[in-house]
């Protein structure tokens, strides 16, 4: 009985989302229409409304015909990847002795909230006087754009794991590697890894705003070359580019959320109880075998 309404009550969910998808693909089939429509009756200005169907046509020019986004593409993609690696690293490491050092934490928080609260874009020109046009220079500003997400929410989990637990460790005599890696990390694991979306998804934003002050190449430049020579329906191509990679970036970090943080979701726990089960039945046909 209970695996008839366990499985009834998962048809409903799945018949739920299909409506809630069919619904979001006609509002958004809806508005594309629209827009084409408004662009041909000449209620939009094509100069920077360009219509969907422009759009579409820029995609293929851009893409196959000509071809030139490919490489710029390589070189944004592989900057951000580099400044979010790096900015990671920093940030998740500073949190963790930050969150495990009362000492550190009083001194040095303030001056990295202050660091945060300076923009991006007044810093950028700094780092490039300081480091030179180049990748180097980007991947910096990249790195600070990515680094207070990690850091404040690693801070965050590590201040707020169990005081009891943490203080039975250290009375059973464990030092602060066992702590922090036994205890500490795993129940900050879902609050790092919320910061990690939001960091991948803003070094798109990093990237940009390096290239539109450096403009030598990646998607940045291309797009101000675009609206320097008033093609505007390219522009939105590459614009539209950089938001379905957002996209499918934030959905893969959600995934690699789930997969990380099992404990934290059913389906995860189902999961990796499914392989444990499966590991020991090996192992006991191995014994018996034997």
């Amino acid at each position: 009985m209970a695996d008839v309404v366990t499985q009834m009550a998962a048809t409903g969910g799945k018949s739920l989302r299909q409506r809630q998808n069919a619904t979001h693909i006609g509002i958004f089939l809806t508005l594309i229409l629209l827009w084409e429509l408004g662009a041909l009756m000449g209620w939009l200005d094509p100069l920077f409304f360009p219509a969907p169907s422009a759009i579409l046509t820029s995609f293929w020019r851009i893409y196959f015909a000509q071809g030139n986004i490919w490489y710029h593409l390589y070189v944004s993609l592989g900057l951000v990847f580099a400044g979010f690696t790096a900015g990671s690293i920093l940030g998740i490491g500073l949190g963790a002795v930050v969150g495990m050092n009362g000492l550190v934490r009083r001194f040095l928080q303030p001056y990295v909230i202050v660091l945060e609260a300076t923009p991006r874009i007044a810093v950028a020109p700094l780092l490039i006087a300081a480091l030179g046009f180049g990748a180097t220079s980007k991947i910096a500003i990249i790195m600070l754009v990515c680094f207070f997400a990690p850091f404040i929410n690693t801070l965050s989990g590590v201040i707020n794991v169990d005081r009891d637990r943490m203080e039975l460790m250290r009375s059973l005599g464990a030092s602060k590697l066992q702590v922090l890696r036994k205890l500490v990390l795993p129940e900050a694991v879902p609050v790092i890894m919320a910061g990690e979306r939001l960091a991948l998804t803003s070094a798109l934003s990093g990237v940009l705003v390096a290239e539109f002050i450096q403009r030598d190449q990646g998607i940045g430049t291309l797009i101000l070359t675009y609206t320097r020579n008033l093609n505007m329906a390219s522009a939105f191509a590459c614009i539209l580019t950089l938001t379905l990679i957002g996209f499918l970036i934030f959905k893969g970090m959600e995934k690699l959320d789930h997969h990380i943080a099992y404990w934290k979701n059913e389906a995860g726990l189902r999961r990796v109880g499914a392989k444990r089960a499966q590991a020991w039945a090996t192992a006991q046909r191995g014994q018996s075998n034997a």
